[in-house]
Order: structure tokens, then sequence, then C-alpha cells
């Protein structure tokens, strides 16, 4: 089974420097990534590379990632991907949880798929637990 990898786990794996200071769960989730790159089981959006590639100001660093990054095809996210995506927002939120736009984009794709998502995201488990519930995600 294919896994999509979330924005702050790629973070974790690319970005940061002092590994050494990565929590338990965080070194877990990194040793999972490097596992799933070598399975050949990640699967990439791309939003989740615009959100890696944002906010790096030295522009070689930039390209380092982008190149890194571009190893990875993104999956295609047709438009029922993003309107599935809407609906799963609109449930979230009626139970009270808010969830980001690119969060729920994540969870209509690997519910169309039939995928994992690998995250360190508090608010995003917290969604994918209420799908979970609700029988829309694995």
């Amino acid at each position: 089974m294919k896994t999509l990898v979330d924005s702050c786990v790629w973070s974790l794996l690319l970005r940061r420097k002092d590994k050494s200071a990565l929590s338990g769960d965080e070194q877990q989730k990194v040793m999972l990534l490097r596992n799933a790159i070598q399975d050949g089981r990640v699967a990439i959006i791309g939003p989740i590379r615009q959100e890696v590639l944002s906010g790096i100001k030295e522009p070689a660093q930039f390209e380092k990632l982008r190149r890194m990054l571009g190893a990875f095809s993104d999956e295609p996210t047709p438009t029922g991907d993003y309107e599935e995506a809407a609906r799963l927002f609109n449930i979230c939120r009626s139970h009270g949880v808010e969830c980001g736009r690119v969060d729920m984009l994540l969870c209509a794709v690997v519910a169309r798929k039939h995928w994992s998502i690998l995250t360190t995201d508090g608010g995003l488990k917290r969604c994918m637990e209420i799908l979970r519930t609700e029988g829309l995600l694995l």
C-alpha cells in the first residue's frame, strides 16, 4: 500500500538539520518515510510539494530540496478529489473540528486510493479519526 506523506514529515527528513533533537515520534516517522522511499511506497501531491518548498530563504537550499523531491512524481488530483475534500471538511466541521484544506485533500486522495497518510500533525490526526469513525477512511 502506498503512503501519502504530509509536509510535516518531509520537513523532518529534508529540512531539519539536527536529527538528534527530534522526538521519539518524529524519529519514528522519519524512519517510516525512509523505509517507504526504499520500498517505493511514497506518494506526494502538488500542494504538499509546495508546502515543503515554501519558506526556504536560501536559493541553493530551495534548489537542493526541489531536486530531491523531483525524484517523486505528483499523484494526480482530479476535480473530484477537491470536491470530496470539501465534503470531508464539512463532515469534520459538523463534529466541531476545523481541518486544513490541504489536510482534507490528503484525506480525499487516500480515501479514493485506499492508501495511508504519514503525518505528525495532531489536527490532521483528529480529522482522520472522525473520518474513520464515519467509515470514510481505512
